[in-house]
């Protein structure tokens, strides 16, 4: 019988696992890693209780097409589970081809190449191309999956002011004019529901020859003609060279994407380690992101009611007179500015059936700690009146 986690001998690091506050709280209050035993549409169940999910990122609301649903069974019966390895060990396969294929022509680019994971392919999107005597220029409210690759390439980094051009102008004038320079940006801000500023941000690359990358997991599927992104929405998508993206938003599976010029893939492909090594993307997530491609183009009622229930979900936040942090797409944060009324706030949604999840600072800016929230094209009216409900409710416990 194994010995339990006290009865070995002590490091300095189980003391430290041991008397770690943040995990001490996290447990105490509970608010994260839940499981649910069964998911229909916008609906869980936990321990027995239903409860309508109000922060998943399932924009589209395809998680359970059925077009969906049959790509991914047939790619299984086909190919089996895995490929059990990386593509530079074991070989890509033609699924993978294909749809790299299908993405870089939705997007715009040459070339795309796909990931296991959209952190690996966010990540992959810095470390495949920045050098250590480069010059990153970071927005400082950035996914962790960008910071990952920042960190890894170790290469310098500026931090700017959230979606400030101005404040990226003032870093890069400091620096020499012939420094290689890349700029790391997000289309969505997946927190704050804010939309790059990407014309003013091109304008500032183009006149200190930087290299752009952007991660647009939150700008897929949404923005942009039939869900082709931020860059497509601005006319942008020939001047951003690296767009990277997730496959667990509007595509309603798993692993994500790198889309560019093809030099720049086939460059990416040498020099990441997370491209390199990182085992290939599954058949069926492989299928299953082709065919919700397919879906978004061919089914554009799955955007429009996205919209129709977005539109209709900020009128009752903005009548409940809720700080959504000036957020323009579906990812709609509720900022309450202290940690003990975003606890209670969550506590009275989870209370009347709503599931959201709770974001305080440092994960947050100081004073924004705030409930986040997501609209998907799948709630119901029903959903929606529960809702309004819930938040009339939550707000009277504040």
């Amino acid at each position: 019988m194994a010995l339990s986690f006290l009865q070995r001998s002590k490091t300095p690091i189980h003391s430290r696992i041991k008397s770690d506050d943040a995990t001490r709280l996290r447990l105490k209050y509970d608010t994260y890693y839940h499981i649910f035993e069964k998911q229909e549409g916008t609906r869980v169940w936990k321990d027995g209780e239903e409860f309508i999910m109000l922060s998943s990122n399932d924009y589209l609301g395809l998680t359970h097409h059925p077009k969906v649903k049959e790509a991914g069974t047939k790619a299984i019966e086909k190919w089996g589970t895995s490929t059990t390895g990386a593509r530079l060990a074991n070989g890509g396969r033609s699924f993978h081809r294909e749809l790299e294929e299908e993405i870089a022509a939705f997007v715009g680019k040459e070339a795309s190449h796909v990931f296991s994971a959209g952190y690996l392919a966010c990540a992959s999107a810095v470390t495949g191309f920045a050098d250590r005597k480069d010059i990153l220029f970071a927005d400082k409210n950035l996914h962790s999956s960008l910071w990952s690759g920042i960190k890894l390439s170790g290469a310098r980094c500026e931090r700017f002011s959230h979606n400030h051009p101005a404040h990226l102008r003032e870093l890069v004038e400091f620096e020499n004019v012939d420094s290689a320079k890349i700029f790391v940006l997000e289309g969505v801000y997946s927190m704050e529901g804010h939309i790059a500023k990407l014309p003013e941000f091109m304008k500032l690359a183009k006149e200190f020859k930087a290299f752009v990358i952007l991660d647009d997991a939150h700008g897929f599927g949404v923005l942009g003609n039939q869900g082709r992104g931020v860059c497509d929405q601005f006319g942008l998508t020939n001047e951003v060279d690296v767009i990277c993206s997730s496959f667990s938003k509007s595509l309603a599976g798993s692993g994500g994407f790198v889309a560019a010029d093809q030099d720049a893939i086939d460059y990416m492909r040498s020099h990441s380690k997370q491209t390199i090594f990182s085992a290939a993307l599954s058949p069926a997530s492989c299928a299953s992101a082709s065919a919700a491609l397919r879906v978004m183009q061919e089914e554009p009622e799955h955007r429009e009611r996205l919209f129709s229930n977005l539109k209709r979900y900020r009128s009752i936040l903005s009548d409940l007179k809720l700080d959504t942090w000036e957020s323009e797409t579906p990812a709609v944060p509720i900022v309450l500015g202290e940690k003990e009324k975003v606890y209670y706030f969550w506590k009275a949604l989870l209370e009347k059936g709503i599931y959201t999840i709770i974001s305080i600072a440092p994960g947050v800016p100081p004073g924004k700690d705030l409930i986040r929230t997501a609209i998907s094209a799948s709630h119901t009216n029903e959903d929606l009146d529960r809702i309004e409900e819930a938040l009339h409710f939550a707000k009277s416990k504040i």
